[in-house]
């Protein structure tokens, strides 16, 4: 017989309790939206759309939408967390009052939202959030539709949804713009490239040297090989922003390769920049015809040990498997450049924390009333990400939104009202009580701008 090593004890449960609340870390989130102006931002933008003076706020609805799925929710009956709380959330509107919201946005006002939230990103890195660099990294990601929506078609996975396209900054994790776009679009088509890339600067408080050669700044754009397309790499280049794309491996680049000396590959770097086991890089640029691409473009190619259960395909030479990416960078350190190309894998894990904060799903028919969820996704993700930033230090700081709710935003606590004041009392025992308690100290402390 094994001897049972846990007390679990009998409790008799009562419905009685007064002033507890759940999800109380998760006014930290509404509270940025506050402190960085996005509610106020929010607010101006859909005032067209106000027609009685005693409405709620179409704003500060959008607000309270994007801290339901910062919290975790993915869809508008999920606003329920935060409306059965409005002693900690304030008044929050029905689902029907959201959708209401959602279905009055148009393209015009689509603009106004992203305006407001380029604003609100510029108070977030006034306060201290901008990065030291900027890295745009572009990727389009499938999400299945379990119904009939409008414009939803297969996908080239043999799936059925919708392949939106979007542009996260990899030094903050801030998600910058994405449009929604139908299953069967393109992923390497340039014109819609260019469109993120465009939304994208606009978010940003800098401009690219290209577009400010006083005052911008440099930055640098990432791609898998969707993004090797003349159009997207020229838009790129006129707007002075270094490149760094994955290129398809066709024929001519597997002459090249073989083409290689065996004393050109040198040594791989990890990110750490420690030597990289079972990987070499050598640059292929004097064998390929890149004069179709920019002036300065080169191209480095990485061969390495397949992993256990990798398939082969019929160019493996020595059991190697390769890839190439071409960039326009004049740095002659290629190991350098490759790690830092490989870097563009970290877009995986912004697109799939984006499906944990709303991307998942697209709840509705109307393909507008979709885009507009996305564009509240994207301000959700954002919300996160300056509480990272601002609020967070340590294993928070980078924690993804699953263990960033366990931690801090699922968090019960208890109000108490004393002296024309409420206050949140949290469990002493809590783990992560008093970094919860500092985090909601640096929000107030976080200057708004005028």
């Amino acid at each position: 017989m094994v001897k049972r090593n846990r007390d679990v004890r009998s409790m008799d449960v009562t419905a009685d309790g007064e002033g507890i609340v759940a999800h109380a870390g998760a006014r930290l989130i509404s509270g940025m939206a506050e402190m960085v102006g996005l509610g106020d931002a929010w607010s101006v933008a859909m005032a067209p759309t106000v027609r009685r003076r005693r409405a709620i706020d179409p704003g500060w609805v959008l607000v309270d939408l994007a801290v339901t799925l910062a919290d975790g929710g993915d869809c508008l009956s999920d606003l329920r967390t935060l409306r059965d709380q409005p002693d900690l959330f304030g008044r929050v509107a029905s689902a029907p009052t959201a959708w209401r919201v959602i279905d009055s946005i148009d393209d015009a006002l689509l603009d106004a939202l992203r305006a407001g939230r380029a604003k609100a990103r510029a108070t977030a890195w006034a306060a201290g959030g901008a990065p030291d660099r900027i890295t745009l990294d572009f990727d389009a990601t499938l999400v299945t539709a379990h119904s009939e929506k409008q414009d939803a078609a297969a996908t080239y996975k043999m799936g059925f949804g919708f392949h939106p396209l979007g542009c996260w900054l990899d030094e903050t994790n801030e998600a910058l713009a994405a449009i929604l776009r139908p299953g069967n679009a393109g992923a390497n088509t340039a014109a819609d490239h260019v469109t993120v890339l465009d939304m994208a600067l606009a978010q940003l408080p800098v401009k690219p040297k290209g577009l400010d050669p006083d005052s911008g700044v440099e930055m640098l754009a990432r791609a898998d090989s969707a993004g090797a397309t003349h159009g997207f790499v020229d838009a790129l280049r006129e707007r002075g922003i270094e490149f760094s794309v994955g290129f398809d491996v066709t024929e001519d680049v597997r002459l090249a390769i073989l083409a290689l000396p065996e004393d050109a590959w040198g040594e791989a770097i990890r990110q750490d920049c420690k030597v990289r086991e079972g990987a070499e890089i050598a640059e292929l640029t004097a064998y390929l015809d890149l004069s179709t691409w920019p002036e300065g473009t080169r191209a480095i190619v990485r061969r390495e040990e397949p992993h256990p259960g990798a398939q082969f395909n019929l160019f493996d030479p020595a059991g190697w498997r390769h890839q190439v990416f071409i960039c326009d960078s004049e740095d002659p350190d290629i190991s350098y450049l490759e790690a830092r190309h490989r870097g563009h894998a970290r877009v995986e894990d912004r697109i799939r924390c984006a499906k944990d904060t709303g991307l998942r799903n697209f709840p509705f028919h109307d393909f507008a009333a979709n885009q507009a969820w996305l564009e509240v996704v994207l301000g959700a993700s954002d919300l996160i990400a300056w509480t990272q930033l601002l609020c967070l230090d340590g294993e928070l700081a980078t924690a993804e939104p699953k263990r960033l709710r366990y931690c801090l935003l699922h968090t019960p606590g208890r109000l108490a009202h004393h002296a024309r004041r409420t206050v949140l009392r949290l469990a002493r025992n809590w783990p992560w009580a008093d970094q919860l308690r500092l985090a909601f100290v640096r929000l107030r402390k976080i200057p708004r701008l005028a």
